[in-house]
């Protein structure tokens, strides 16, 4: 008589050993991005022209806005690659027993996974290369009405354009970027995003400095290092994504017809939309920021342009562990597991609260040494030292609405992602109005300030309705 395999899938782990193993190597990942633009802003910053540094910042910010608006393909990549590994794995001792008492098994266990995760890694690439296409080809009236939606002054609008018209060539790579990070957090993988944005964070840092040190290209060698690195960051990505599914060329790049169905391709635009929505109110955000400090003068959006810089360091750091969120939340929404994805919503907002009162520790000691180095113009010095505190306390001012964030995705709840982000837009965008008219540059910042705490207070109040009812399945897409 034949037995029978019955064994459950093995529970998820949430112990803070797993939570703290998963988000180290985002966070190192992670960091190397914005050291990219640390970087880039360091040499731009010592040009001794204040008119370049405002035009990088306002360059970055319309790409920021641009291709931040799509980096619905890291969150749905990472929220749909979570739920079916625990899917998969939830179903595990069904197949084993199958095969067990047929004898047999028409596809196998890891097969059928590596089918699963390898079209969620294609459809997102796919979609990359052709939001890309579009961008690069409507690059001129991007560049050109960019500009003046953030009130750009003559002097940093020339040094911006400079710049955008380089990197525009890489925003196809750096959508795909997006793609590959979620991928791999999804999964757990997150060594191999540190290997990826390691590389190519390196890449650009010797680019950069070549082409400005050594051939004196100044702005357009900034541009050009940065956009180099990215394409051959998707290079490797393309190589670790193969190894780790161990996977022939030719099978990386084949479709199977059954996760390329009607209803998943549906899917993946649904949840699209919704993150598409919310981020680009984000970035919009962000960008009214920008514009407010444009129009206080290349003086101040300068010296915002080194403070926000902070935020952008802290945010990366602080996704380490809102990733360690998604993945685990993800997958115990897989699984319907909802006391585990309790425990895990508990356990990852204390690890990611602790890591902001480390992180604005460290900006205090830091940044005296941090603003000496980005620039050497001294009226910007003199003005971000006045405002650094505000800067200094980012971290903890924010770390909710990333963790937050991160719980959400794991989730894939499109709706209450879009929802929240359009109740952010009616509130955010008046009061800040009203702050920076009263008080300038200090208003501009309390706006910042208001838009991270915004998001904690909306995303917070969501999350803890489900809490109360015990209903943590209504926030998942029916």
């Amino acid at each position: 008589m034949a037995t029978t395999s019955t064994a459950a899938p093995q529970p998820i782990d949430t112990r803070y050993r797993r939570i703290i193993s998963i988000a180290v190597p985002v966070m190192l990942a992670n960091l190397a991005m914005p050291l990219q633009s640390l970087i880039d802003t360091a040499v731009v910053g010592n040009m001794s022209a204040a008119a370049n540094l405002a035009g990088m910042g306002l360059a970055i910010q319309l790409l920021s806005l641009l291709l931040v608006s799509f980096n619905f393909l890291q969150y749905a990549s990472s929220g749909l690659s979570a739920q079916a590994l625990g899917q998969l794995s939830a179903s595990a001792s069904t197949a084993a027993e199958d095969t067990t008492a047929n004898g047999s098994s028409n596809r196998s266990g890891s097969e059928q996974m590596a089918s699963a995760l390898l079209s969620i890694l294609q459809r997102a690439l796919v979609l990359a290369f052709i939001i890309g296409a579009l961008l690069l080809l409507a690059k001129p009236w991007l560049i050109e009405y960019g500009l003046q939606a953030l009130s750009a002054n003559p002097a940093s609008g020339v040094a911006a354009q400079t710049y955008l018209d380089v990197r525009f060539w890489g925003v196809i790579a750096e959508l795909m970027n997006f793609a590959f990070i979620g991928w791999f957090a999804g999964q757990g993988k997150t060594r191999y995003m540190l290997y990826q944005q390691g590389f190519i964070a390196l890449l650009n840092i010797i680019l950069t400095l070549f082409f400005v040190y050594g051939m004196g290209l100044g702005l357009v060698g900034v541009a050009l290092g940065t956009t180099i690195a990215f394409w051959s960051g998707v290079g490797l990505a393309l190589w670790l994504s193969r190894q780790h599914l161990q996977l022939s060329w030719s099978a990386l790049f084949s479709t199977d017809a059954e996760y390329f169905t009607r209803s998943k391709m549906l899917r993946l635009f649904s949840l699209n939309k919704d993150i598409f929505i919310r981020t680009l109110i984000l970035t919009l955000s962000f960008a009214w920021v920008t514009r407010l400090s444009a129009q206080s003068g290349d003086l101040v959006l300068a010296a915002n342009a080194i403070l926000l810089q902070v935020l952008s360091i802290s945010a990366f750091a602080l996704d380490g562990v809102a990733v360690s969120a998604e993945t685990l939340a993800g997958q115990a929404a897989g699984r319907q597991d909802w006391r585990r994805f309790a425990i895990i919503v508990k356990r990852t907002g204390v690890v990611s609260y602790a890591l902001a009162l480390l992180l604005s520790l460290l900006w205090f000691l830091a940044m005296p040494t941090y603003l000496q180095t980005m620039t050497n113009i001294e009226p910007v010095l003199t003005l971000t030292r006045q405002y650094q505190n505000y800067a200094i306390l980012l971290p903890l001012i924010g770390v909710g609405a990333y963790w937050l964030d991160g719980i959400f995705f794991g989730l894939t709840a499109g709706s209450v992602i879009r929802n929240a982000a359009l109740l952010l837009a009616v509130v955010f965008f008046p009061i800040s109005w009203l702050l920076y008219e009263r008080y300038d540059m200090t208003g501009i910042w309390l706006s910042v300030w208001w838009l991270l705490a915004l998001r904690l207070v909306i995303l917070g109040a969501f999350l803890y309705r489900a809490y109360l009812t015990g209903n943590y399945d209504k926030l998942q897409p029916q």
